[in-house]
């Protein structure tokens, strides 16, 4: 399956607009924004659990990183309920499921070497930082190797122009985000490519995940 896999091409589109997918276990479903390959595959999808549901014990040969948009995601080693980041390395292995239902954006198989030990945040609670620009904070995720961040952007913030070496990932979790491009509303998925430039900005204020210099192609 080949869906947004040209790492060359901006992508933009919002998951609202998509339709979900039956995934092979009952009560789980998926939006897949990219994918490249099949069940098993290097894929950024928003994932469904309804209640009670679960997944069968996998491993994961080359990583996972979860952000938990709504409600409570569980596996063996405890509950994380909404705004929970987790990153497992590659070769961890766990079985899913959540009681009360939730909603996942996930990345799957996209993690290297420097990624050797699990990381679960709070971003309820971790702290925030100041950005370069009045009104940007970040809070860093993925601690290991080139990392993912949260992004929060005051009303009326705006950024420099500037180009991404390796491209850049968002993932538009609450607010407006946009740039000289468009505007993108909460769950929007923008994906610009190697050497991309951009100048964004938030009239509104907005939370975005951002992910960077992982698409070299």
């Amino acid at each position: 399956m080949n869906i947004n896999a040209d790492y060359s091409q901006r992508v933009t589109l919002n998951h609202h607009d998509l339709p979900w997918i039956s995934s092979p276990e009952a009560g789980v479903e998926r939006k897949m924004l990219e994918r490249l390959g099949g069940e098993v595959a290097k894929a950024t999808s928003i994932v469904r659990y309804q209640p009670g549901s679960k997944f069968h014990a996998h491993t994961h040969e080359f990583g996972e990183e979860i952000l938990v948009l709504e409600g409570v995601f569980s596996d063996e080693t405890g509950d994380y309920p909404a705004g929970t980041y987790l990153m497992s390395p590659p070769g961890s292995s766990h079985a899913p499921f959540s009681e009360s239902g939730c909603t996942l954006f996930v990345k799957l198989r996209h993690l290297g070497p420097e990624q050797v030990e699990r990381e679960v945040i709070d971003t309820k609670t971790s702290p925030w930082f100041q950005g370069m620009v009045p009104g940007l904070n970040v809070m860093p995720l993925m601690r290991q190797g080139s990392g993912s961040t949260l992004v929060r952007w005051a009303p009326q913030t705006y950024f420099n122009p500037h180009r991404h070496f390796g491209g850049e990932e968002i993932f538009v979790v609450e607010g407006v985000f946009e740039d000289e491009h468009g505007r993108y509303p909460a769950g929007s998925w923008l994906r610009s490519p190697h050497m991309s430039a951009h100048q964004p900005f938030s009239k509104e204020g907005c939370t975005i995940f951002v992910k960077t210099g992982h698409l070299l192609v």
